[in-house]
């Protein structure tokens, strides 16, 4: 298992990622009453009440006070954890919330410690009440490496992840995470965690530095017997703002999340990044200076996908840059964006440990009119996989005013494609090296998909293709029976050029065949 991975999801393994529903013991049902056979009562706080604006009025009230960030005074036995060590704090699937009921969702609780040394508080709600989860060690079996604290400390918790029956009826697997800052992951049917989520991204590449917001609280709703979704409310600050937040989980062949957002800021916020996403691209055929591994490709994410107001299909292939990159493609009212992982067959990766074939797509809906501004990509260079250098985001042309209440609504799908995805033939892959003539540069791309597939017998698309410097030598189009599609190769003479941005097309007279492939070439 990937040091990634593990710290960020502690990812999908048999020991604390799947859950038997057959043959479970009980626990407590939700006035604290024991059900378990050892002894051990859930312990919880006592109820207060709690509505649907609950978290948006302590988020407003919140903001006219001064940031003060969670701390937390950790026992000596457990003060500066190794991974190691870490790794041996293992929760107990019998202690799983909700699990007793038998309702069709499960939470587990993630220890304090290692990186994780900012506690969440985590709430239960139900039936109008919310109840605060109190810190136990019961819940934890604590492995040779590592001693429990000793009684009386409350260490609050890192985190949660919750379970459902995703992938068969038998297992209970995990489904979402919400751990460290303000991220979150979460899998579809059959999927492995790759990319994050976030609530918020703040100066992100500036060179005044990041500001990482981060949920303080988190309010869980008890799930209804055969319900489909469960609700996550959760409570967002930082030195800039605050933010109260709403999430509608739906798992399944495509996991959604229905994000509800209301910012609270305290400052003016000039560089915000809303629904920012992360992701790691270290090398692929398109991008393999100076990389010596047996895998032809190595990455969470492989390109941007957006759809922007005008209707276009944008696909920008990701890179590791030499130095960082910043990129803005300017909209008004985009109808979605995403990092996307195309390629799905394990002889792309050739790698039976980290299984990037199956790491999702992230793709995000707005909802409403989000008027003008642009899709950042930012892309960070990286010398090894283990780094998450993609960051992704949405920001509005003006900024958002200290004092004021800002809210922003969209939906995330973690899927293999969206479900609403391009009506036009898709980019299914880049590769780039030396060219025939001296001193260029080869572009091969590959296109699959309607309409290329009803072109009339015979016919030929044409490419569109353009460069801001250098001349384009040698267009040709082909079909490319190997995928059923259509090959586009072209030369650049990239000439004293640093930097050379390009954008092509297959199209048939004046209709638009395929996406937009969009690229940015650095000496």
């Amino acid at each position: 298992m990937h040091r990634r991975d593990f710290l960020a999801a502690l990812a999908l393994s048999p020991f604390f990622g799947i859950l038997p529903v057959k043959g479970q013991t009980g626990m407590t049902d939700q006035n604290g009453v024991d059900l378990s056979d050892d002894g051990f009562s859930m312990k919880l706080s006592d109820p207060v009440p709690f509505s649907p604006d609950a978290v948006r009025k302590r988020a407003q009230r919140l903001a006219s006070k001064k940031f003060s960030p969670p701390t937390l005074t950790l026992p000596k036995v457990l003060e500066n954890l190794t991974y190691d060590q870490y790794r041996d704090i293992r929760f107990r699937p019998d202690k799983a919330v909700w699990r007793a009921e038998g309702l069709p969702f499960q939470m587990h609780m993630f220890h304090s410690g290692f990186f994780y040394m900012q506690p969440v508080s985590i709430n239960l709600v139900n039936n109008g009440e919310a109840r605060k989860l109190l810190y136990s060690p019961d819940y934890y079996s604590f492995g040779p490496s590592v001693q429990p604290p000793p009684p009386g400390y409350d260490l609050g918790f890192a985190g949660f992840r919750i379970h459902s029956q995703i992938n068969t009826e038998d297992y209970f697997d995990e489904v979402i995470v919400f751990q460290g800052a303000s991220y979150f992951r979460a899998v579809a049917k059959n999927q492995h965690y790759g990319l994050s989520a976030r609530g918020l991204a703040l100066d992100t590449a500036e060179p005044t530095g990041e500001e990482f917001p981060l949920f303080r609280a988190f309010w869980v709703e008890t799930p209804l017997a055969g319900a489909s979704s469960i609700v996550v409310h959760a409570l967002l600050d930082s030195q800039s703002t605050t933010g109260a937040y709403r999430f509608t989980i739906r798992p399944g062949e495509i996991t959604e999340m229905d994000v509800e957002m209301t910012l609270y800021p305290r400052t003016n916020l000039s560089n915000p990044g809303f629904a920012p996403l992360t992701s790691m691209f270290y090398f692929s055929a398109s991008d393999r200076l100076g990389v010596n591994d047996f895998r032809p490709a190595v990455h969470d994410s492989e390109g941007l996908s957006i759809h922007n107001g005008r209707g276009e299909w944008l696909w920008r292939p990701l890179s590791n840059p030499a130095i960082l990159q910043s990129s803005a493609f300017v909209d008004h009212s985009p109808r979605g964006f995403g990092l996307m992982q195309r390629n799905r067959k394990f002889t792309q990766f050739e790698d039976l440990e980290a299984r990037y074939e199956r790491r999702p797509s992230l793709w995000v809906e707005p909802i409403g009119d989000w008027g003008a501004g642009a899709v950042h990509l930012i892309e960070i260079p990286s010398n090894s996989e283990i780094n998450d250098n993609i960051v992704a985001f949405w920001r509005p042309s003006d900024p958002i005013p200290g004092g004021s209440e800002f809210v922003l609504n969209y939906r995330l799908q973690w899927c293999n494609e969206p479900s609403d995805g391009p009506d036009v033939a898709l980019v299914t892959s880049t590769r780039v090296g030396t060219g025939w003539e001296s001193e260029t540069r080869l572009f091969v791309i590959d296109f699959v998909g309607k309409p290329l597939d009803t072109l009339p017998e015979g016919a030929v698309p044409e490419a569109d293709v353009w460069a801001s410097e250098g001349k384009i030598l040698n267009i040709v189009v082909q079909p490319n029976p190997e995928i059923k599609g259509w090959r586009l190769s072209f030369e650049v003479d990239t000439g004293e050029a640093q930097t050379v941005e390009m954008r092509t097309y297959l199209k048939n007279k004046t209709d638009r065949l395929s996406e937009v492939w969009v690229y940015r070439w650095t000496a």
